[in-house]
């Protein structure tokens, strides 16, 4: 399935999800990205109700309670709707690692342009006079961010068109500045690359997007070159990462009972009367946290610092990403 197609679909399920009453046909086309025609314009109008028949037996097949009726006995044209009770999902507990694959997913919608299509639609759904239910789909409003260069990165990469940013490596104290012709963005071992053709040394190189520093620029015009047939990023990725040295070493304190992952994962368990002490061998302060984090208050960094001030930091985040979320539905 396309991308657009792919939008599209997500953004119809929104529009539905968010509306107790039956929208038609007409109504989903004036509302949904995708679904732009002329209604006047035979031809025009009939791509469009053989691409809605398409998406609506996709939807069927993908298990979504897809309904059809009318609003009231007057009604002549068939609406559709989306059964919420059918839809809802219970409650999921999730393991850290299933956590993070959410995680990355909700990276990817955040920043795919998926909500600001889907804010535009309800939008148009609410200026047309259709009642709007604001709680019909905060389970899809993703909280997580990802790297400032993400967008533009992926943007360049889209457009075939070249960019110049700072980067700055670990063996150094000042960023380095770079010019790339981006294939694409990857996400690798929890961390987001940028693999393209560095122009300066006019050979393929990946990029960690959390070392670019200030913004990236585009340089040049759209579609000014190709990028090359069939290669795989995410290979190209790890073989120039090469193995992950977990050469650092970070004391927990694991509630009784709790963090199995972690348990398995220690390389030295140590019991006492307040919780369990386990030695967690890692090579990235930051990627470390990110997985301590998932188990909330069930594990406690003892040492060192920078895990320490690391998980703290993301708490922190969450809790304000949190409060502004809290603030605006107050």
């Amino acid at each position: 399935m396309s991308r657009t197609r792919t939008e599209r679909l997500v953004n119809l399920v929104i529009c539905l999800l968010s509306t107790r009453r039956f929208l038609t046909a007409a109504q989903v086309a004036a509302t949904v990205p995708g679904y732009e025609h002329d209604p006047k314009d035979p031809r025009d109008h009939e791509a469009f109700q053989r691409k809605f028949e398409r998406d609506k037996a996709e939807l069927r097949e993908l298990g979504v309670p897809l309904e059809t009726g009318t609003a009231s006995v007057f009604d002549v044209e068939p609406g559709y709707r989306i059964a919420r009770r059918q839809y809802a999902l219970p409650e999921i507990p999730l393991e850290p690692d299933e956590a993070a694959a959410v995680g990355i997913a909700a990276r990817l919608w955040q920043h795919a342009g998926l909500a600001a299509a889907a804010s535009s639609g309800l939008a148009k759904l609410r200026a047309a006079g259709v009642d709007v239910d604001p709680q019909a789909t905060l389970g899809l409003e993703p909280m997580v961010t990802v790297d400032p260069a993400f967008a533009p990165l992926t943007t360049a990469a889209r457009d075939r068109q070249e960019v110049a940013f700072d980067y700055r490596v670990p063996d150094r104290d000042e960023p380095s500045g770079r010019r790339l012709q981006p294939w694409g963005v990857v996400c690798w071992r929890g961390r987001w690359y940028v693999v393209g053709h560095d122009l300066d040394r006019a050979a393929a190189r990946c990029f960690r997007l959390s070392r670019v520093v200030g913004a990236v620029r585009s340089v040049g015009r759209p579609g000014a070159y190709d990028p090359p047939v069939g290669v795989d990023l995410i290979s190209y990725v790890a073989r120039s990462s090469g193995p992950v040295e977990r050469t650092g070493r970070a004391t927990v304190l694991v509630a009784p009972g709790r963090a199995a992952g972690l348990r398995r994962w220690a390389v030295e368990s140590t019991s006492g009367s307040t919780g369990d002490r386990l030695v967690l061998p890692y090579a990235d302060p930051e990627s470390l946290a990110g997985q301590l984090v998932g188990y909330g208050p069930d594990v406690r960094v003892l040492d060192p610092p920078e895990v320490r001030e690391a998980v703290i930091q993301r708490l922190k985040e969450t809790a304000a990403r949190h409060d502004v979320v809290a603030g605006g539905a107050r």
